[in-house]
């Protein structure tokens, strides 16, 4: 059983990447129209099918509206029963339909030129009446779909979906769409923390682990183990940073020193130890971190000590 499930999966995988790899005739002056058309108008995007092209539909619309380009999914059901009011004068409608034939796609087509509004075709049927009836076409078309029957539809919607991330990328370019404008709208999770989060944040919400160079020994001891990052930053009167002491120091004084009552900060502590500036992103700090093999970084504006940053608060942030 294992050979012949290999066998099938390796097969639909060849033919969904072919499919891929013909779109790429496809991508010709008529698409260039069309996205320049998406790119110029004065509205939205309206992007709408039935059964899985309207999945595909609401992919399209996320992935546009995280991207610059304001889009609104409506189903091609809900259009020809009362929905298609939420179209406005200025939007473009884009209709996905692998056949281009089906009822309620005619019907829909039909009620956007009552309206006036451009329509743009995702179509993967060059000869059917929504290709015939678009004013823009975006082509689809597939050999064969990857299901044994050639019926599912498999390659047809992976040819939709892999249009439709073309087009926000070419409206991204249009648009001048940066990393700044993503993390606008993308304040949360992960992936928004990794454009915006900073090392002063995170350090803000740590506390401030510091002595000075003739801070006793018990008293740098406490120091860490009362603050639990693991270090603390030595500083002068001004709050200038001079060096920091990690718990690995004072394991290695144990070894190092027979007695200790007389030692103070300045006899352990590394001096111009790495720092970073608080208004840096943390995954610059999580680079920088695992390029010097620390897992402290004091955060420092200027050489004036501004916080301490530890590994774990980058892993917890998912920065890591």
């Amino acid at each position: 059983m294992r050979d012949t499930i290999l066998s099938i999966s390796k097969k639909a995988l060849a033919i969904e990447a072919k499919a891929v790899q013909a779109l790429d005739s496809f991508i010709d002056a008529s698409f260039s129209d069309t996205v320049e058309a998406i790119f110029k108008t004065k509205g939205r995007l309206v992007v709408t099918g039935i059964g899985k092209s309207a999945i595909i539909a609401q992919k399209i619309v996320a992935t546009c509206n995280s991207t610059g380009t304001p889009s609104v999914y409506l189903h091609a059901a809900d259009a020809i029963h009362g929905d298609s009011g939420m179209i406005s004068d200025n939007d473009i409608v884009l209709i996905i339909s692998k056949s281009g034939e089906s009822p309620e796609i005619k019907v829909l087509v039909q009620l956007i030129h009552q309206f006036g509004n451009p329509i743009i075709g995702m179509v993967g049927n060059m000869d059917s009446y929504l290709a015939k009836s678009s004013k823009y076409i975006i082509n689809t078309t597939v050999e064969i779909e990857a299901c044994i029957n050639n019926l599912a539809p498999t390659s047809s919607t992976t040819a939709q979906m892999v249009m439709g991330d073309i087009v926000a990328v070419a409206l991204m370019e249009l648009r001048g769409f940066n990393a700044n404008n993503f993390a606008k709208f993308h304040p949360g999770g992960n992936l928004g923390k990794r454009l915006t989060l900073t090392t002063g944040q995170i350090a803000n919400a740590n506390t401030k682990p510091a002595v000075i160079l003739n801070t006793n020994l018990k008293e740098v001891i406490t120091t860490i183990s009362k603050n639990r990052l693991g270090a603390t930053a030595v500083i002068d009167e001004q709050q200038q940073v001079l060096g920091i002491i990690t718990d690995g120091d004072i394991r290695r004084m144990l070894e190092q020193y027979s007695t200790i009552q007389d030692l103070t900060a300045t006899s352990i502590y590394h001096a111009a130890p790495v720092t970073i500036s608080p208004n840096v992103l943390a995954v610059e700090a999580a680079d920088l971190m695992q390029q010097k093999d620390i897992s402290q970084l004091i955060v420092a504006d200027k050489g004036t000590y501004f916080g301490m940053i530890h590994l774990h608060d980058l892993m917890k942030e998912g920065i890591l």
